[in-house]
């Protein structure tokens, strides 16, 4: 197995492209490439080739890139088999279950739908890495744009499951407005106190806040914890199934 070097390759207004590169072997993806020109100055910038990309959905923040990559590195492109049909290029499908190697490094794939009703994330266990595109924010999650909260709340559970170690590499630079929600919610959490200060110095400097780590997002993500009862309690429903508390969760989220 091997431990993978990641990238964050910053583009559009506020998405992250991720490149991963395998040092053992060399082999080199890129993570849901919204655009391919800031992808190939990372790339040049290295010395490395491109290999695949990797999507997790086939929003076009995600996949914009994908043709031009493929033309230009004859990489191949790797995403969801159950959204095949809006992955531009797509030649490897995969699935809930399944596995793909980038050189000695394996990811399994996980289908979490609820955002889309294709998604998929990537975890790398060796690198106690997440690509978990739309699905999984730092302290937020994706909006429903395909699924349903029954959905959603499902696959943020399985998310969630995953080692505490896995360092979150979500899609976009939302933190800050995402904490800013979780502790109108969530006030008393201390934990979450100190994380949204630490977020609100980062930005204010103008640094990244992305990856986080999961641990970190059991303890101060307030979708993740729909199934506690504090949180039940913020959004007056006492008692209520996890499902209804999370809904709600996410329509104040919408509208916040």
């Amino acid at each position: 197995m091997s431990v993978l070097e990641i990238v964050r390759i910053p583009v559009l207004r506020d998405n992250y492209v991720w490149l991963l590169h395998c040092p053992a072997t060399g082999a080199t993806a890129a993570v849901d490439p919204a655009v391919a020109e800031p992808v190939d100055r990372a790339l040049a910038a290295r010395g490395w080739a491109l290999s695949a990309v990797l999507n997790t959905h086939h929003h076009a923040d995600h996949v914009g890139g994908n043709l031009a990559l493929k033309r230009r590195h004859d990489a191949i492109v790797v995403g969801p088999a159950a959204d095949a049909d809006r992955i531009p290029g797509i030649d490897v499908k995969v699935g809930e279950g399944d596995t793909w190697s980038l050189g000695d490094a394996t990811a399994h794939v996980l289908f979490v739908p609820g955002h889309t009703r294709g998604h998929i994330a990537f975890h790398f266990p060796e690198s106690a890495a997440l690509f978990c595109g739309d699905t999984l924010f730092l302290m937020g999650c994706g909006r429903l744009f395909e699924g349903t909260p029954a959905q959603m709340w499902d696959s943020l559970r399985r998310l969630r499951a995953l080692p505490g170690d896995s360092r979150v590499f979500c899609a976009h630079e939302y933190t800050r407005s995402n904490a800013r929600f979780a502790i109108q919610v969530d006030p008393h959490n201390d934990a979450l106190r100190r994380r949204a200060e630490e977020v609100e110095r980062a930005r204010r400097h103008g640094h990244p806040t992305v990856p986080g780590r999961l641990d970190e997002e059991r303890a101060t993500n307030p979708f993740l914890r729909a199934d506690q009862p504090a949180l039940a309690h913020a959004v007056g429903l006492d008692g209520a199934d996890p499902v209804e508390v999370f809904a709600e969760l996410r329509r104040r989220k919408d509208n916040f």
